[in-house]
């Protein structure tokens, strides 16, 4: 096969996912960016989390809502936990970073927004029980099944789960899925 019909499959199957996605996931983001808008309003923060390539993803996101997306605005609270400042300190477990932020920084009625290519993080997982045990509500993005994050979930919790297998397709959703969390949240602060 050549490079150039291999390109054109992994353009293909992406359209693909997206489309399966948007039917499958798009009533789960709406009441997450509702959910989100409504801490910001209440002036609460929102913390997100994901390690690897959900980590970048996790910054991407808590910038755009710090910043901006396409409209102008007044920057929201958001913040990106990272995982790897325990280690800093004193070699400790990077795993257990989350949820020590998260029981440093977490107040009820802020948001952990957890991502994970699987639901199957550790320290993803731990973050969102710390999370409970401050009495905050926890938005999952995640795909395939969900994984253990999904098992930890709460009724009042929201999973975004991305109906694919492959981690190219997870990851590719999961970025339009911030843009649309994200440009819902404007749209509730702003109006269309």
């Amino acid at each position: 096969m050549p490079l150039s019909q291999r390109i054109q499959d992994q353009f293909q199957t992406s359209i693909q996912t997206l489309i399966d996605a948007a039917t499958i996931i798009g009533e789960p983001i709406g009441d997450a960016a509702r959910l989100m808008t409504d801490c910001f309003l209440s002036e609460g923060k929102i913390m997100v989390c994901g390690s690897g390539a959900s980590g970048l993803t996790a910054r991407y996101m808590a910038a755009i809502l710090s910043d901006r997306l396409e409209k102008d605005r007044p920057g929201l609270a958001a913040i990106a936990l990272q995982a790897e400042s325990v280690a800093l300190v004193d070699d400790g477990d990077p795993t257990l970073g989350f949820p020590r932020q998260v029981a440093a920084l977490g107040h009820p009625g802020d948001i952990l927004f957890a991502i994970s290519t699987y639901g199957q993080t550790r320290g993803v997982i731990e973050a969102a029980r710390a999370a409970h045990e401050r009495d905050m509500r926890v938005v999952a993005l995640t795909g395939g099944d969900g994984g253990m994050l999904a098992e930890h979930l709460r009724e009042d919790d929201i999973l975004i789960c991305v109906p694919a297998e492959s981690p190219l397709r997870i990851h590719e959703t999961q970025l339009l899925t911030i843009h649309c969390l994200c440009d819902g949240v404007d749209f509730f602060l702003l109006g269309a």
